[in-house]
């Protein structure tokens, strides 16, 4: 019975080995992560240890998890995208050379069966291209002399983890960690230190990392136009919101960097609206703001169009003044711009459009219907790290930022009642240059009238039959 069991869990383990064909060849390489945790290195004080641990897994239901994502800084350092690992990066080399170590999750093939392949030790020394790596198991009884180090550098411990009791997956290795460094409470020096570093790094993009964020982009304006050319009256929100999780797949994106919105009439007016079960969007009009998520790389893109393909005159003042707002905040991006002032920019032109509309009187109360900021850092994660804030927060050349000023009118506003339920935001992709910008997401029409010109156009979705149930 054992020679049996041993041969069948022999033959799943030569079955995943063989099985492992047909995927992308265009993940970031091992020499782009190892160059990262090089540039992390460089930025780590004097006699210092960085410390990284995956995330926790998150239940759907049950017994049942989520699709796992994994912790971008992680991947960002590391290419790892599996739970229950943790990376130490040594600002010098240690007694026995190494300056890292990895500690990842167990081959296993029994669990491979049920959950998914692993990496294990093998593979992450050769598809990683990290050189000192131990299973999860080995950690607690791994002798690191945390005493010695001036600076333990690390990000915000979770807390809201699982704990299955083994003692290396997740809870168990940030237990060991918190034994073994003696934290009883986390060191604010060292989370500002961290999450300092990934900021400077994260927010400037590498010629890697920029292949991707234009694919990701770049499919993500295919699948706005083709919503554009669909839609109609009749078509609900999560039809909607099917076709740009089909193309998105079609073209080998993982996921959404993010929940979809897309809201039709007074839904497009709530600005994380998420629910997208509208069964008609009726003759008014459709905010989408969705973007993929190709190989961990987010896209952040809204279109705003009229469902039956033209806009009102009331529709299209409010679009045309969000146009009017995002185009004298391109003429401002450019490298040595203060991030703070595409806000204020974004707010001058559209409180002054306002007041010329007769909705507001007071320039303070553009607040009331563009009640958020214009711009965000984008790559990683679709709110990504960077500098927001103090004298670091300029742009530079290679960053990507969203450009998203918007204008919402929910019923019941103090103004004419024609402007109710009227919501529109435009948002794009944006890479900065020297002297300028580029719009990575271009591709999607953003005047009015070329949207209504696509939106002339039929889709090969108007074509599908199904049957009725």
């Amino acid at each position: 019975m054992k020679r049996l069991l041993f041969l069948f869990i022999f033959l799943i383990t030569i079955n995943q080995a063989h099985s492992q064909e047909n995927l992308p060849t265009d993940y970031l390489s091992k020499e782009f992560h190892k160059g990262r945790r090089e540039a992390f290195r460089a930025l780590m004080p004097a006699n210092s240890v960085a410390v990284v641990f995956s995330y926790p897994e998150r239940v759907f239901s049950r017994d049942i998890n989520y699709n796992y994502h994994a912790n971008p800084d992680m991947y960002y350092l590391t290419g790892y995208k599996e739970p229950d690992a943790v990376l130490f990066i040594f600002k010098d080399a240690q007694t026995n050379g190494e300056t890292e170590l990895f500690f990842v999750r167990e081959k296993n093939a029994n669990r491979e069966m049920w959950t998914g392949r692993r990496l294990g030790i093998d593979e992450a020394k050769s598809k990683l291209g990290i050189s000192t790596v131990y299973n999860g198991k080995d950690f607690k009884d791994f002798v690191i002399d945390f005493k010695k180090f001036d600076k333990i550098i690390y990000d915000k411990i979770p807390t809201d983890i699982g704990n299955n009791k083994s003692g290396f997956d997740l809870f168990g290795l940030l237990e060991s960690f918190k034994t073994k460094a003696e934290i009883t409470k986390e060191d604010e020096l060292s989370l500002e230190l961290f999450r300092t570093i990934t900021n400077s790094l994260r927010e400037i993009k590498t010629p890697e990392e920029m292949v991707l964020m234009r694919k990701t982009v770049k499919l993500s304006c295919i699948a706005h136009n083709e919503v554009m050319k669909a839609v109609g009256p009749d078509m609900s929100e999560n039809e909607a919101d099917g076709i740009h999780a089909y193309i998105h797949r079609r073209y080998g994106a993982e996921d959404e960097g993010y929940p979809p919105i897309v809201g039709a009439g007074a839904n497009g007016c709530i600005l994380h609206y998420g629910e997208n079960n509208s069964t008609k969007i009726d003759n008014q009009l459709l905010l989408m703001d969705v973007g993929s998520e190709y190989h961990g790389y987010s896209a952040d893109v809204t279109r705003t169009i009229p469902a039956n393909g033209k806009f009102t005159a009331e529709q299209k003042a409010i679009y045309q003044l969000v146009y009017d707002a995002q185009e004298a905040v391109f003429k401002i991006c450019k490298e040595g711009t203060p991030l703070a002032d595409l806000n204020n920019k974004a707010k001058e032109v559209l409180a002054a459009g306002l007041i010329k509309l007769g909705i507001i009187t007071d320039p303070k109360d553009v607040k009331l219907y563009y009640p958020h900021g214009c711009s965000h850092f984008l790559g990683l994660d679709v709110h990504d790290k960077g500098n927001y804030s103090g004298p670091t927060s300029l742009l530079k050349e290679n960053m990507v930022i969203t450009v998203e000023p918007g204008i919402y009118i929910p019923a019941n506003s103090k103004c004419d009642k024609k402007w109710w339920n009227i919501g529109v935001r435009i948002e794009d992709d944006i890479a900065i240059k020297k002297d300028s910008y580029e719009n990575l997401s271009a591709d999607a029409p953003r005047k009015w009238d070329e949207i209504e010109k696509l939106a002339a156009q039929k889709s090969t979705f108007n074509e599908m039959k199904l049957p009725k149930i």
